[in-house]
């Protein structure tokens, strides 16, 4: 086994500290605009909803959020009035969810904010390159751990 070069336990410890530099970005950029109501991880979700309208389970699946965890925010984002939730009219069981206007409003305050992030890394088009190859690196590994993790078969060291 060659152990020279980056390991894949150098990229998921370094997708972790940017995972919480990302959440410690929000957090401060949420108590600069007086937003003390929410949490990083809930603003997080309010992207996950995004503009349409969806039910909690395929939150669940497209976040995911264990189910104890995304129900907690769920409801102090109703609580706060960034959605607004609904039964669904074919299975009264059946919770269907989408952003409020102060919801919509939040996530543009972060979209605007992050203009400025991504300036901070994408400085020329050069950069804009490589960020962009950087997403589609993520992806694939993001593709290739769900496939691991479905088909349950390790990768062997040869």
């Amino acid at each position: 086994m060659d152990t020279s070069g980056v390991t894949h336990i150098d990229i998921v410890r370094a997708i972790e500290r940017l995972h919480r530099r990302s959440l410690d970005l929000i957090r401060a950029d949420l108590l600069q605009a007086g937003v003390d109501d929410l949490s990083p991880s809930q603003v997080m979700m309010l992207f996950t909803i995004g503009p349409g309208e969806l039910s909690v389970r395929d939150l669940i699946e497209r976040g995911y959020y264990l189910g104890s965890n995304a129900s907690y925010s769920l409801k102090r984002l109703v609580e706060a009035d960034y959605i607004i939730r609904t039964a669904s009219e074919r299975d009264r069981r059946s919770a269907r969810i989408r952003l409020s206007g102060k919801g919509r409003q939040l996530c543009d305050l972060i979209r605007q904010i992050d203009k400025g992030y991504y300036k901070l890394v994408a400085r020329n088009d050069e950069e804009e390159r490589e960020l962009e190859s950087t997403f589609r690196t993520l992806k694939r590994l993001e593709q290739a751990w769900s496939s691991a993790l479905r088909y349950r078969e390790p990768p062997s060291d040869e």
